[in-house]
């Protein structure tokens, strides 16, 4: 499955993609709002996890390729997430996304996320999606704010950061199909 913006490719992960996305994972400006970097064998791991999750279901994260330099420029998807992580009390779908610093400032993760969007309302039978994150992030809170989703005032400890941690508290967003 692929995705097409006016500058983006979304699309599936290849073996080629490793190398951008653990260079990405490293890299501490783009981690700021994440507990830590991840290590090259993480990054591995979650590539290969999220390429076999987007290629059994037909959606999840998506490679972003920019398409006038075929260069990987992040990753933005869906997310399954269950009641039982602690954040919600019922299952819901999250819209997410990261992308190198070197194309930050663009307009890249707004134009990507609501690709994603249009795609999930009009194919995936998804009613809402949500996104969350610390409450330090206004970088994502305002690409948030940008393709349409609102704040729910609703803001928690996210239960796999630590409660001593800058990062642990978290703000939701939601966006609807009816808008």
């Amino acid at each position: 499955m692929m995705l097409n913006t006016p500058r983006l490719v979304l699309r599936s992960w290849t073996a080629l993609d490793f190398d951008p996305f653990v260079k990405m994972n490293i890299n501490p400006n783009v981690m700021r709002f994440f507990p830590s970097t991840l290590t090259p064998l993480q990054s591995v791991a979650s590539a290969r996890h999220l390429s076999d999750e987007l290629a059994e279901k037909g959606w999840g994260m998506w490679v972003v390729e920019e398409k006038a330099s075929h260069q990987f420029i992040g990753m933005v998807g869906l997310q399954q997430r269950s009641e039982k992580e602690g954040i919600l009390n019922h299952p819901f779908v999250e819209i997410a996304w990261r992308l190198s610093d070197r194309f930050w400032g663009q307009g890249y993760a707004p134009e990507a996320a609501k690709r994603v969007i249009d795609y999930a309302f009009e194919h995936l039978d998804i009613s809402s999606l949500y996104s969350l994150t610390a409450l330090c992030n206004l970088p994502s809170q305002r690409v948030m704010e940008k393709i349409g989703m609102w704040d729910t005032d609703f803001t928690f400890q996210h239960p796999k950061v630590s409660t001593d941690s800058h990062l642990s508290w978290h703000c939701l967003y939601k966006i609807t199909r009816e808008g």
